[in-house]
């Protein structure tokens, strides 16, 4: 058809602009349909082809623009990809030295060395393999796999774990498994399972044309069978074209994710956030999540006529040229409550058992049970009457002043303020099952559980232990969010429908596994991700209901020939407009609400 000189030259412009901009979108989406992707562009790709057949590029080109802005909402609304894989793989140990029948050290690849080699592993070095410690006695940071910040003190024929850290001496380990058969490889290969397995969320639009795509299509054959106008299908898919669909979701999506960032949450993508809004489980690790995740005095045991204050006074005194954690935290311990601490004389410290001194012409000592037992046999009695019904449940430290104990020093993990009012307010707003997973002993966890009036609490369970849980959970049926900070829990953040990482502890692994990020040192900051997240997807489905409406009156009065394929494209883009409008709503979430943080 020949067209005036402006309006053909403007028909050329807007068939090529069509052309350019809208073969990508029905590629994608024929694309799509070929994989069983029945998404929200169906529409829209149908009305790009129409309009080009039947001559009316403008009405397909209006579409187009609106749909790509959409898209392109989207994927910046989706954020970085995580490479928590990729720095798993960067920490693990790559070469290691191991030492022959003769003694001599040589080092080889990790790959090279098997089950019952030597390996020396040097102070500060991470453990390569499983195995049990031939030579040596050290303290290991075993943080990466169990959590817990306390570390544990090794001696000839203890068993390690790989990715533990090596202290303050040399140890030569026996390998009782192959590098690719560590507990550590383990926990890569779970983060790797995690990435490969875990589905990608379905985008509230594409739910919604599942059954609007095929009404539009029965819509566009009444049209035609009762006009037998090809214009009049246009005319409906122009106007049915779901603009609301796959504009309300991103605007309002990004409105949340805006205003969860105000609040230190950082949601990576759109499909975390609609998933956080629809959790009805909540799994917390323990240590560094609930707790604060590091030791603290808990209480000072004062025995044999010592007072508390002096015993932190001749202990800290001692401990004052200690690098060892528990001794800066008895340290800390003493200035904050205001004790002033001596100078110590002649100070001597057994790596991870104890140190001695002169303390005021008394000589002081602190350590484990066996250092002072040892030193001072006379103490053995009041040691053993002492831990009569302790068992294991808190880790000590005695004190011996001149030979006799006088006092021990308990220590333990504090349950972070706030966590029993954030258990009792999820459970408020609906989600009734709350777990703690611990790698910390089960009677640890269950009292850290009842403190924090968790009611399901489970305990020495290693990263596989807690994907297993949260797998069931699933399984089950549950959308379960996981809340952790440390390496060990990265598999089991990955593999949860939402994975909730405390960035300030500074474990990227974790982190970077997660799909929400809360960058203040504060649990509770949950809370408000879930009441952000469940306004935001409430504005977005107001936002699709009201334009589904207008499109749904649309069509019938497009499907009369009241209305033109121009006319359509319009009535669409007006829709579009109050669409975005009110879904930009959810950047302003109502104070009384959610308050700052």
């Amino acid at each position: 058809m020949l067209l005036p000189g402006g309006a053909d030259t403007a028909h050329k412009i807007w068939l090529t602009g069509l052309i350019l901009c809208g073969a990508p979108v029905v590629y994608l989406t024929v694309r799509g349909l070929m994989r069983g992707k029945f998404a929200a562009d169906v529409i829209a790709s149908m009305t790009v082809v129409a309009s080009l057949v039947l001559g009316h590029p403008l009405v397909g080109l209006v579409i187009v623009i609106m749909q790509t802005g959409g898209e392109a909402l989207e994927k910046f609304a989706e954020g970085k990809a995580t490479d928590a894989l990729r720095q798993l793989q960067d920490i693990t140990p790559h070469r290691v030295r191991r030492v022959n029948a003769a003694g001599a050290v040589e080092e080889i690849d990790v790959a090279e060395m098997h089950r019952g080699d030597h390996v020396l592993v040097r102070p500060g070095e991470i453990v390569p393999c499983d195995g049990e410690i031939a030579s040596g006695s050290s303290h290991l940071d075993t943080s990466t796999i169990t959590g817990e910040p306390v570390p544990i003190r090794v001696n000839p024929g203890s068993n390690v774990m790989s990715g533990s850290i090596n202290g303050e001496s040399p140890l030569v380990v026996r390998a009782s498994a192959p590098a690719e058969e560590s507990q550590f490889a383990k926990i890569v290969a779970l983060v790797r399972e995690a990435q490969a397995s875990k589905a990608p969320l379905q985008r509230i639009a594409d739910r919604f044309a599942v059954w609007f795509t095929p009404l539009t299509i029965a819509v566009c054959g009444i049209a035609y069978a009762i006009s037998g106008s090809p214009d009049r299908i246009l005319a409906v898919l122009a106007i049915a074209t779901p603009c609301p669909l796959i504009l309300a979701t991103p605007v309002a999506i990004l409105g949340g994710m805006n205003r969860s960032a105000k609040h230190h949450i950082l949601v990576r993508s759109g499909g975390a956030l609609e998933a956080l809004a629809g959790a009805t489980a909540v799994v917390f690790d323990k240590t560094g999540t609930i707790t604060i995740g590091r030791p603290r005095v808990t209480q000072v045991i004062a025995l044999n006529g010592l007072a508390e204050t002096r015993i932190l006074q001749l202990a800290g005194a001692i401990e004052q040229g200690s690098s060892h954690l528990l001794a800066r935290t008895l340290v800390d311990e003493a200035i904050v409550k205001g004790v002033k601490l001596p100078r110590a004389l002649d100070v001597t410290e057994t790596p991870g058992r104890g140190v001695m001194g002169i303390v005021e012409d008394f000589r002081v000592a602190i350590g484990a049970r066996s250092f002072i037992a040892e030193r001072f046999p006379g103490t053995r009695r009041d040691i053993s009457e002492n831990d009569s019904g302790n068992g294991e449940s808190a880790l000590r430290a005695y004190v011996a002043v001149d030979g006799e104990l006088k006092g021990i020093v308990e220590y333990g993990d504090q349950v972070r303020d706030g966590i029993p009012a954030l258990v009792s307010s999820l459970r408020n707003i609906g989600i009734q099952r709350v777990l703690l997973l611990s790698g910390d002993r089960s009677e640890n966890a269950r009292a850290v559980a009842r403190a924090s009036g968790i009611a399901d609490a489970r305990g020495d369970m290693l990263p596989e232990d807690k994907v297993e849980v949260v797998k069931g959970l699933i399984d089950n049926g549950e959308s379960v969010v996981m809340v952790g900070d440390g390496t060990n829990d990265a598999p089991a953040l990955g593999t949860a429908t939402v994975g909730v990482a405390l960035a300030s502890h500074g474990r990227g692994i974790a982190t970077e596994s997660a799909d929400v990020i809360l960058l203040a040192d504060n649990p509770a900051l949950l809370m408000n991700g879930i009441q952000i997240s469940r306004r935001t997807m409430r504005i977005a489905r107001q936002s699709i209901w009201f334009g589904l409406a207008i499109s749904l009156a649309g069509m019938a009065f497009a499907a009369a020939g009241r209305i033109v394929p121009i006319a359509g494209a319009a009535i669409q883009e007006a829709v579009d407009l109050a669409v975005i409008l009110n879904a930009l709503r959810a950047s302003r979430a109502p104070r009384s609400t959610i308050g700052d943080t």
